[in-house]
């Protein structure tokens, strides 16, 4: 769910702006960044990486003054930290990245674990 949400937030924040930021090619690269980011994903591929990317394209885009929207910067910074926390999470049980690598769960030792 976590990364459903933030695939459509970053696809629907991404695709707002392209038209209105087409004439300057730094602001329609950041956009470009969120699309793609937000497919990436929304499918689960390259989850990790994806994560990160987009994390550092919202940081920069909150700390650039030329860059960010001045309406919304927090958007831009919960954006920052939902994709920080993706790729720190790593891939859904439905996501290519665990069809193609497989799933792997932490398991933390000393921590008796209780079916109820």
């Amino acid at each position: 769910m976590l990364r459903l949400g933030a695939a459509i937030s970053l696809l629907y924040n991404g695709g707002a702006g392209v038209s209105a930021t087409f004439d300057l090619p730094l602001h329609f690269a950041f956009r470009l960044i969120e699309m793609a980011g937000g497919a990436l994903l929304l499918v689960g591929m390259w989850t990790p990486a994806v994560g990160i990317v987009v994390a550092a394209d919202e940081v920069w885009r909150t700390l650039a003054p030329d860059v960010s929207h001045p309406a919304v910067p927090l958007l831009s910074i919960l954006l920052a930290v939902v994709a920080a926390s993706i790729a720190m999470l790593g891939p859904g049980a439905w996501s290519i990245d665990a069809r193609l690598f497989g799933r792997r769960r932490f398991e933390i030792e000393g921590h008796v674990r209780r079916n109820y």
